[in-house]
């Protein structure tokens, strides 16, 4: 029999992934659903049906019958909360998966408060955008205890996931701290994007022009991230696929590493400063390649490329 699934927390990332699991996931029993806001919890369950989730009404109830817990939360002290909860419960011989964006110490700290209630522990964050959750083609870092990482692997590649990143075997802080490492190459991406449209723009080479470049040499994130700038994607969403608070939280995270080992990372830097003027100019809508519209404004253009 397949193992008891629950999952906690339903934000843009944790509902394609949820989906992926009940799609792909080979489930005998209906996936526990909690969110803090029920909300969207009862959204999902209906979408997919009685007969594929239920939801819980607290943490309590998600992990009571949960033989493998699954977490995705925006912040460290969320996930914290989270698992202090189900840490009151007493329970054993359950196995938490984490697959938040957290400091890498923290996720060393939960994997020792964890481990020592009898409980088993794994980091499994992912790389890629919401609609690579829902499309089941995200990149998932993954460690841990060995046996742990093994039950884990049934619902990533293939279900959740395109691929995995396998750390068996070491410190699930090790996946956390690839993940924040990782997200920076994708913070130093868009600001490369904004500063070389900005500049074709103001030399009158013409961003049509520079994107058939960037598809042509860099398929895969640049030309999408691209093509949102283009689209002025990047100022129009209601709802950001990854919002300017979570990409200041992973600055963060990403700047108090380097601080602690004397790294020195001024691309960084520069992005996060970006961040903080999308945060003033579009507030809960920035997302992370809003970026684009700082940069055109320090430029002299208006941060919106669209009327």
């Amino acid at each position: 029999m397949a193992p008891q699934l629950a999952w906690i927390g339903l934000g843009n990332m944790g509902r394609g992934m949820c989906k992926n699991l009940v799609e792909k996931g080979n489930l005998d029993k209906p996936l526990i659903l909690y969110n803090r806001t029920p909300k969207r919890a009862d959204q999902l369950a209906e979408k997919f049906g009685a007969d594929k989730t239920t939801v819980a009404s607290t943490i309590a109830d998600a992990v009571k019958d949960a033989d493998i817990i699954f977490m995705c939360l925006g912040d460290d002290a969320s996930v914290q909360d989270v698992v202090n909860a189900i840490l009151e419960q007493h329970i054993e011989n359950k196995l938490i998966v984490d697959c938040s964006t957290v400091h890498p110490d923290t996720t060393n700290l939960l994997e020792k408060q964890v481990t020592a209630a009898g409980l088993e522990f794994v980091g499994m964050p992912v790389f890629g955008a919401p609609p690579m959750a829902d499309a089941g083609s995200l990149v998932c870092v993954i460690a841990g205890a060995e046996k742990s990482v093994d039950k884990v692997k049934p619902y990533t590649k293939g279900v959740m996931g395109r691929a995995d990143i396998d750390f068996s075997g070491q410190p699930a802080g090790n996946a956390t701290l690839l993940k924040v490492i990782g997200n920076t190459f994708v913070l130093n991406m868009v600001e490369v994007l904004s500063e070389g449209h900005t500049l074709a723009e103001k030399t009158g080479l013409g961003v049509d022009n520079l994107h058939s470049f960037i598809s042509a040499m860099f398929p895969g994130p640049y030309a999408a991230y691209s093509q949102r700038m283009l689209d002025g994607d990047y100022f129009q969403r209601e709802e950001p696929l990854f919002h300017v608070d979570l990409a200041r939280k992973d600055a963060r995270h990403a700047k108090d590493l380097a601080k602690r080992t004397g790294t020195n990372m001024p691309a960084l830097q520069v992005a996060d400063a970006h961040l903080v003027k999308v945060q003033e100019h579009l507030g809960d809508k920035g997302d992370i390649p809003s970026i684009y519209g700082a940069v055109r404004q320090e430029s002299g253009l208006t941060f919106e490329n669209k009327e």
